[in-house]
């Protein structure tokens, strides 16, 4: 969701250009939703492997697009080997890993002035120096009241009461993840309002996901690895609130401009902000966080622990 920023600039600065996207399989129905992407590319290969030989076939392969440049977004040597075998004229990214000679249009990140992730993207569609717009659009998804319709059919749903989404995972790691007890909390006064809680993720969520259900009262919908992506960007449609840890669903719950109060602890809303003017953050401003570990490494996780129910509670009131 990040990176779609960038392609809408790409779209301002070459108007009607094609703009394909090479990249991890599950991926391909959210590229899908964005209006800017002509074709999905699926990268086959799993993150940290090199298959150097696997890498130069798919390469020669791209050849016959002729594209007229390539942007890389990971800062790995790895990323940038298929443009470089795909003979892409312009090969622009990042300098990161001495990728010199496979990059030929390098630019230099400077932290200090494009502090948000969203931001080093979208410079990438400038000239290596080139000063990005402010502000910058919003990440912008779209789906249909049929791709939604499906959805809930699918999955035996309905929406004859409001509904909130729970996003309780995060793919990073524990330290960003809610105590469950704090999800559930808010579950019961949400359901004492006549709402359905939906708690979504992945397959890996789903123990904690249950976890929430039973502490709830066995009061909420657990979809944790029922679904695919496609599924979950329908699901934040249906969903008149979601609430959120730092996550790769909270960025589709903010491209899809829903009200949600987001949830940080070991990591930044500095860096990675969910884009919308509908989302509310809470973050406790203390002297470990953000850490950015993947585990707490003072063991206490106070920044997850001491940002009570009641807090969140406090924040989310008013956008219901």
């Amino acid at each position: 969701m990040l990176m779609q920023p960038m392609l809408m600039r790409l779209g301002q600065r070459h108007p009607g250009c094609r703009i394909d996207v090479l990249a991890p399989p599950w991926t391909e129905k959210l590229l899908r939703a964005m209006p800017e992407v002509h074709e999905v590319i699926a990268n086959p290969f799993p993150h940290g492997a090199l298959q150097l030989a696997a890498r130069y076939r798919l390469g020669k392969q791209l050849r016959a697009a002729r594209y007229d440049q390539a942007i890389v977004l990971p800062n790995s040597w790895k990323s940038a080997l298929m443009p470089f075998f795909a003979r892409i004229p312009l090969r622009t990214g990042f300098t990161g890993e001495s990728r010199y000679i496979l990059l030929n249009d390098a630019h230099k990140l400077d932290k200090q002035k494009l502090p948000l992730m969203v931001e080093r993207f979208a410079q990438l569609a400038e000239e290596p120096c080139g000063k990005i717009p402010r502000p910058l659009a919003n990440p912008k998804l779209t789906i249909s009241d049929a791709q939604r319709d499906a959805t809930l059919h699918k999955l035996s749903l309905t929406l004859d009461q409001p509904v909130a989404v729970f996003c309780p995972g995060a793919e990073y790691g524990p330290a960003k993840r809610w105590p469950a007890a704090y999800y559930a909390n808010i579950a019961q006064r949400l359901r004492q309002r006549d709402y359905a809680v939906w708690l979504i993720g992945s397959g890996k969520d789903r123990h904690a996901a249950e976890e929430i259900n039973q502490l709830a009262g066995a009061q909420c919908t657990n979809l944790c690895g029922s679904t695919d992506l496609g599924d979950a960007i329908a699901l934040l449609a249906s969903a008149r609130l979601v609430i959120s840890n730092d996550s790769g669903l909270m960025h589709l719950a903010a491209a899809l401009d829903k009200p949600m109060l987001a949830l940080f602890g070991s990591s930044s809303p500095q860096f990675t902000p969910p884009l919308s003017a509908q989302a509310q953050v809470i973050k406790l401003d203390i002297e470990c966080s953000p850490c950015f570990k993947r585990e707490c490494p003072l063991v206490h996780f106070n920044c997850m622990m001491q940002l009570t129910p009641d807090m969140a509670w406090n924040k989310l009131t008013p956008l219901l």
